[in-house]
Formats: structure tokens, sequence, C-alpha cells
């Protein structure tokens, strides 16, 4: 009888006393011979119809060539924002079930929105690593709770460990194109180069995932792997390199009516709707093109320009990953997936915004001063977003947007190749189907069963269903129940071919909302409320909905206003829960969410030892070059800059900082009419003193710095701008008493971020 191992292992081969009456064993390779491998890519506020093969004219030939190998499906549908739907691609469990109600900057509560997925719940990548596969991601992440997404951690639900072997990109919701905020593997990195070496974040983590799948191929090449892959584009800002925004001049000025008239007719041409779709009509606060004034059109047209520039630079780098896996012959055998999560954005309001921030803080983009500014749009002194009217372009045929339960909000484009397992090239798929299925039908096509018990812990069970029954057969039966909807209390339900859906106004009690019913299978658009003439089917279907809500956790419904949803971040233990903030540089980057907030006014005071020689530095910078504050050695001398939306308040010293030990102290004292008074003190003495005319809510979705400046608040000087003197200790002290739209801009911001 073999002697059983005391680590519980399943030995399969004979251990006695001795090696002559033992017999030794090894385990074989946990994947099978040719296991494919997977690359799934999502895309951030792309609407319906923003890819070529969906209708657009915009230029997207290598996502256009994917789905003419491939299959392209109409019927997909999302949760109507980013980390829900994330949270649902990588579990194939409904969202509220995980904890991600929204998005991960909150938890209200309430198990429905934790911001992290639990354990019950594992992702693709813990199932296929166990299965032997090596597990990569790339690009956004935003599914941690942004108060554990510093250096000090907790690590918990950051990629490496939700079961990706490596990662590089960023944590939070949208980041500066050309100076984005890294993290690689558990750690912050500097950005390898700036926009004035042709840097932009969508070319590097290509860059970065091509070398960690190099590699793997090239070390232990019959090992399969999945690429999670999920860009910054197209959530704002819209930036992109000069020759992309160059070619698309002029393109849109005919505006978003003829535009949106143009796309309809060529998704109608390639059967994308059916031919008696009918257009949905302007969403509330979308006027007709010609009633725009000239400068809301100028400014309208270059802000979409931006955006198609964006989005083909996108799909560049998508057919640059795809050359690189023919290059090394791992193309054939891949399923590679490309989708997108929501609908496109509704935050750039009626007018379009060059400076989101402004949104944030209550301030209304002056279209006659932005136009002032068009050739900034697109490029690093802008931080962007396209206007309603574009953005329902952009979800043709649909109606409302991102964040909403209509179609413009969670119907949204998939796309699936893979030459070795579809063989139905060019067509497309009108089956109703979620991003609880992606998961599925990832784990359905490579043959791996749904475990029932992942690293201990007992599984919940998965909600969604195999699409793989599509990859042959158009007309192919799913298995599916219904599916329910819910997003910041708008509501949805599905079931063959019905849909009920509610917009939600905040503080309208839930039983006020008005449902509309419509039957999706005749009726694409959701044009025809059928609520009136069939009042039992639509009692039937919100009978339903709270069914399903209470099947998958989305009660309590909730509603709640700014200061209830950001509460929770200012839990004891938390980076914002303090009015004091101790730093001991060098420091690792601090994000946004982690950074002391400067809304109240602030004190902030720098120990330093400035070297013999003098030189030049950033001590700390906030921000970036659309927004922020630096504090820096220019010229010798100190200088504090109050960057608003490119106004800037600048303090500088009238005598160079002698070498030496220094304390430098940055008083801001906010005013009762909103401004700020500020002094520059050098060892308690009084060196320059000025004001700002309105001390901003939210300053920027920018982090901070300590000892130097990865993101230029101002021209003046270039990253890293690194300080040659020793920092010991900066130290902010921050008012308790908080002003009221301290919290409302931070969640406006948060709700952005999506």
């Amino acid at each position: 009888m073999s002697i059983k191992p005391p680590s519980g292992e399943d030995f399969q081969g004979v251990i006695g006393r001795t090696f002559a009456d033992s017999k030794p064993w090894w385990p074989g390779p946990k994947f099978r011979k040719d296991a494919p491998n997977v690359v799934l890519i999502v895309l951030d506020d792309t609407g319906f119809s923003h890819f070529g093969c969906y209708g657009s004219t915009i230029a997207t030939p290598n996502i256009d060539a994917l789905a003419a190998g491939g299959l392209r499906y109409t019927g997909f549908h999302t949760t109507a924002l980013c980390s829900p739907t994330r949270a649902c691609l990588l579990t194939g469990r409904n969202h509220h079930a995980v904890g991600m109600r929204a998005i991960s900057n909150f938890d209200t509560g309430f198990p429905n929105m934790r911001g992290a997925v639990p354990r019950s719940s594992a992702t693709l990548a813990e199932i296929l690593r166990d299965n032997g596969y090596a597990t990569f991601a790339a690009g956004k992440w935003h599914l941690a709770p942004m108060s554990e997404c510093t250096a000090a951690g907790p690590f918990t639900n950051w990629p490496l460990q939700k079961g990706f072997d490596r990662y590089y990109g960023f944590l939070q919701g949208e980041t500066d194109q050309f100076y984005p905020e890294l993290t690689h593997d558990n750690h912050f990195v500097d950005p390898p180069a700036g926009p004035q070496d042709g840097y932009h974040v969508s070319e590097d983590i290509v860059d970065r995932s091509c070398g960690m799948v190099r590699d793997l191929t090239s070390l232990v090449p019959e090992r399969p792997f999945f690429l999670y892959l999920a860009f910054g584009a197209m959530h704002s800002p819209h930036q992109a390199p000069q020759a992309y925004l160059d070619k698309y001049r002029g393109k849109f000025d005919a505006g978003w009516d003829v535009a949106r008239d143009e796309w309809f007719a060529r998704q109608k041409a390639m059967g994308i709707v059916p031919p008696d779709t009918r257009l949905a009509p302007h969403n509330p606060g979308v006027r007709p093109w010609a009633d725009l004034s000239e400068n809301e059109q100028k400014f309208a047209a270059r802000l979409q320009e931006a955006f198609a520039a964006m989005l083909e630079h996108t799909d560049h780098q998508i057919g640059r990953l795809a050359e690189f896996l023919k290059s090394i012959g791992q193309w054939d055998n891949t399923l590679f997936l490309v989708l997108s999560d929501n609908g496109a954005s509704q935050e750039g309001g009626a007018t379009g915004v060059l400076d989101e921030m402004k949104w944030f803080n209550g301030m209304r983009e002056s279209v006659d001063e932005a136009v002032k500014r068009l050739d900034d749009i697109g490029g690093p002194d802008s931080h962007c977003n396209i206007p309603w009217g574009w953005a329902q372009a952009g979800n043709t045929p649909l109606k409302w947007y991102k964040q909403n339960t209509h179609g413009g909000g969670v119907r949204d484009p998939l796309v699936m190749h893979w030459p070795a397992g579809i063989k139905a090239a060019g067509e497309t798929r009108d089956q109703f189907c979620h991003a609880i299925d992606v998961a599925p039908t990832i784990l359905d096509a490579l043959g791996i069963e749904t475990p029932q018990v992942v690293a201990g812990v007992p599984q919940m069970p998965v909600h969604g269903v195999s699409l793989a029954p599509t990859f042959e057969a158009g007309d192919a039966s799913l298995e599916r129940g219904a599916q329910y909807f819910e997003m910041l209390g708008h509501r949805g339900i599905w079931k063959d071919g019905w849909k009920a859906v509610t917009h939600h106004e905040p503080g309208v009690p839930f039983d006020e909302d008005r449902w509309e019913l419509y039957r999706l299978s005749d009726d694409f658009s959701e044009y025809d409320d059928l609520a009136s003439s069939h009042p039992e089917k639509l009692k039937e279907m919100v009978d339903l909905w709270w069914a399903e809500a209470e099947a998958h956790g989305v009660l309590p419904l909730d509603d709640r206003g700014a200061f209830a949803l950001f509460r929770a971040s200012m839990r004891p233990g938390l980076p914002t829960s303090r009015t004091r903030f101790v730093y001991y540089p060098p420091l690792s980057h601090l994000v946004s969410d982690a950074c002391p907030p400067v809304a109240r006014g602030w004190t902030m005071t720098t120990t330093l030892e400035h070297p013999p020689g003098g030189g030049d530095g950033a001590l700390i910078a906030r921000g970036s070059a659309n927004s922020g504050f630096v504090l820096m050695v220019k010229d010798g001398r100190l200088v504090f800059d109050y960057n608003s939306f490119h106004d800037h308040t600048r303090l500088v010293a009238p005598a160079p900082l002698a070498p030496g030990a220094h304390e430098v102290t940055v008083q801001v004292d906010r005013r009762p009419d909103g401004g700020g008074d500020i002094a520059l003190l050098v060892d308690g003495q009084a060196a320059a003193s000025g004001h700002v005319p309105r001390l901003l809510f939210l300053i920027s979705s920018t982090g901070m710095d300590l000892g130097r400046s990865l993101s230029p608040v101002t021209h003046d000087y270039a990253a890293p701008f690194t300080y040659p003197g020793a920092i010991a200790k900066v130290v902010f002290q921050i008012p308790t008493e908080m002003p009221s739209g301290e919290v409302k801009a931070r969640v406006r911001a948060e709700m952005t971020q999506q």
C-alpha cells in the first residue's frame, strides 16, 4: 500500500519505504494539446454604430477585417456602465450579484455595491490559470475600490490577485493618454516616454501585450494564453496623435443629423439592423444641427474629429496585435473578441467639453471661449468629450446613452473571430445575448467546465449561457431566461423578445417611474411604446423584473444623493478619511482618489535640503496641464502655480532659494465667495501672496507626485522635472469643514470615470 503524502497531493505513483519499492509520478500539463488562445479586447464608451462594420464612416479597417472573417453580434447587451460590465465579462455573473452595482469607486454599505468581485465568483483568469493557461491583462482595470489603489494596497482586488500572471495598465476608470498613471504588476511605474517622443498609452499597452505573449511563446510555446486587453479608448479624454487628428479635419462639418442618417442607411445596407427599423427621435436636449450657432458647430465638429481620430488610432493598435499573432504562428487558433462595455457617453453634455473637469466643478463650458482653442482638442492640452448629439449618433439607431437601460446604453458591438473554430465568415448573429455570456462562451469553446470550487471557495452559479452554438448556426436557439437591467435607478427587463424599460429621475419614487414596453424582436430601436396597448404584458414584465431583482441581489434600489454614495470612502483606515497627511519622499505616485482634498483650502509644508549647487525641480505636483497645481524651484526661485483650466495664478519668491535646510509652506484659505487667498512662506517668513478667483472643488483626475512631476502642470518645464535636493517630509493639513459642492463634484467625477 502506498504511503499518502501529507501535502494532500493527488499522487498517482507509489510511495514505499525505499525508492526500490516506490514508483515516481509526474502530473501532465493541465491544458490539452493544441488548446486555443483567447484575446478579449474591451473598448470603453463605444456606441453600437461606431465601428465601421456596424455602420459608421469612421475608419476601423482592422475591426472590420475581424468581422469579415468572423461574426458580428447585433443583439449583444451590457450593463450600461464600465465596472459592472467588466465584472460580468470576467465572471459570467450578473453585476449586482458580484458586488458591482455601479463603478468600483463606491461602497454603499450593501452587498450589491462593494466595488470588488467576491471570491465566490472566480474570474475567467483564475479558472484558465488553474487549467494551465498563461494569463495576461493590459490597460484599464477599474475592478478594485479606488481607495485600495495606492502603493499601500491592500492588493486583494488588483489584477494579479484576480488570476492574472502579469499586468500593465492603469487601475482607475480613465487616464490621460499622453501622461498615463501606470501600474506594472503590483507597483506603480513611470510612462516610458512622453508626447514629445510620440508616446500614446494605447500603443504602449499593445507593445506590452505583445511582449508578454512573445516571452511565453518563445520559452513555452505549447502553453496557451489568455490576454485581456482593455483600452482607455473611447473614454474621455479623447486624445490621438496629430496625424490622426489631421485626417478628420472637416469630416463632420455637416453635423450629427447628416451623419446619423448616413450611418443608419449603412446599417440597413449591411444587415446590421432589420430593414423596417425606424430611427429613434432626438434624445431630450439634442438640438437639430442647423439650430446650433456657428461656434457651437465648430466646437462640436472638432470634438467629434478627436473622437474619430482616437477610434481609428485604437483600431490600428488592434491591427498591430493581430499582425503580431500572425507573425508568431498564433493567429489561426486564437479566439479573438472585440466589444464595448457600454453605449456612447453622455458626460459631454449638450455642447461637449474641452476641459471635462469644468463639468465636475459645476462650471459651464463657454463655447465662444473654447473655439479659441480648437487646435488644442485631441492633444495633451485638452481633456475633451463629445456632446449629446454626437453620442446619440454613435448609438444609432437607438435612444439614450451610457448609464441608461434603453438601447443606447446597453446595446453594443461584439465581434468574434477564430479561424480554427468559426467558419461562418462575415455573418451576423441577432440572438439576444449579454456580457454574462462571454465567459461561459470562452470556457465552452476551450472545453473547460465551470468549476464548483476555486481556491477552496464554493462558487455561486454562473448566470450566462454559451454562445458557441451560434458559431455554426445563425438560427441557433440559446437556452436563456429573462435578463434584467438596473443602473443608477434606470431599470429594464428582457424576455422572449419583449423588453420593459424605465428612465428614472433621481428623487422620484421608484413606484412612480413610467415603464415603457417594446416588442424588441420587431422593434430594434425601441421606437413604438406598447405600454398603453398591452397593459397586461407590461405588468407581467414589471413583476418579472422585481422577481429577477430579488434573485440577483439588485435590491435595495438606491438613488441617494452624492454624500451617501461617497461616505463609505471616508471610513477610518482609508486615504480620504483624514485631515492631516504626512508623506516621506521618495514616494510612489498617488492616484487622485488617494490625494488630499483641496477644495476647502489647505496648508502644505515641505521640509527639504536644497543642494549646494542649487537646481530646479518640482517639490509637489498635482494634476496636469489642463488643471492642477505645482510647487517648484524654477530658475532658482520658489514658485507656486495654481492652474485653473489654463488660467494660471502664479506666486514667485523674490530671492533665490539658498542652499541648506528649509521649510517651505503654501497656505491656501478658501474665501466665502469661493476664491482663495494664497501665501508662500519660506522658513516661516512671507515670500509671496496672491489670490485665486475660484478654488476648484475637484482639481484633476490626475494624481500627485512628490519631488517630481510626471504630468507637467505648466509649460515652464518638461516631465519628470525631478528635484535634485532631498525632501525629508511633506505635510498637508486640510480644514474639517467641507463645502457643499465638494462631495457633489467628486461623485460626478467618479461616475464619469466609467
